[in-house]
């Protein structure tokens, strides 16, 4: 007898809890229908349609040149395979920083033409009207410290942040006061893991970490990388699971040469 096991949607509530009761949150990025069915089938608990599907799927070196439209797009794509998982989606570059009524505006169509449950906005106390605002107008916000991408060109390097005692102090003030605003949780990206641990252990809500150390109360992949889809990217945080590159790479060329040989289609394969 199979035990059909019972979905229950994840809210901000339930990811509470799972912080609590030390359970961790499992957390993959998804663009697409296909792969979002998939990863909600395998039992993620939160679903992030990121801004690296700028670099992912569209192939831009940066997160900056994705637009709002763009990633209601791939929202809307992700959101109609999900019964279960939180999905999450990352407010672009230029849609929120420095006008929280924009920020109020772009979340809002957002959570309107997606259907998504919050959204995440990168930064601490120069965004904090912004958290807020929307946090006000009822939406789930979640923050994003350590390494913030759509800042790149500030840092210059993707390299792991707040090693020195003033940044990982700000790091700190800032989760705080995201805390504070109404954040229902952080996603911590390339930080030292023991800051890492010090924050998770230090704030109420969940924290998400990647490249962030094993301390976080979940942890986050882009989708893309962890499966192998994306050639030669292997960051010291990154786990790769599967080689889908070269299987992929392999499954096409075996069709190329059954095209070819004329192999494919065969006797069963046509009418």
């Amino acid at each position: 007898m199979s035990v059909h096991k019972e979905i229950k949607r994840i809210t901000t509530h339930i990811l509470q809890e799972m912080k609590q009761r030390g359970e961790k949150i499992s957390m993959l990025t998804a663009y697409d229908y296909s792969m979002a069915t998939i990863l909600d089938d395998a039992g993620l608990d939160v679903l992030l349609v990121g801004d690296s599907a700028s670099n992912v799927m569209a192939g831009h070196e940066t997160t900056l040149p994705i637009t709002l439209d763009q990633m209601i797009y791939h929202a809307s794509s992700v959101i109609r395979a999900v019964k279960r998982a939180f999905v999450v989606v990352d407010l672009p570059f230029g849609s929120y920083q420095g006008n929280s009524k924009e920020a109020l505006n772009s979340a809002i169509r957002i959570m309107k033409e997606s259907g998504a449950h919050g959204v995440k906005l990168e930064g601490g106390e120069e965004i904090i009207e912004s958290v807020h605002r929307i946090i006000t107008a009822g939406i789930p916000v979640m923050g994003h410290l350590g390494l913030t991408p759509q800042s790149i060109y500030k840092f210059g390097t993707y390299t792991v942040r707040a090693k020195e005692e003033e940044e990982a102090n700000k790091l700190k003030s800032d989760a705080l006061a995201l805390q504070n605003a109404g954040c229902f949780g952080i996603v911590l990206e390339k930080i030292p893991a023991a800051l890492g641990k010090e924050v998770s252990e230090s704030i109420q809500i969940p924290t998400i970490g990647i490249g962030a150390g094993p301390d976080c109360d979940g942890q986050v992949l882009v989708v893309n990388d962890m499966i192998g889809l994306t050639k030669g990217f292997k960051p010291r945080f990154l786990r790769q699971y599967i080689n889908l590159y070269d299987e992929i790479l392999g499954a096409a060329q075996s069709y190329i040469r059954d095209v070819k040989a004329n192999d494919f289609p065969n006797d069963k394969e046509q009418y």
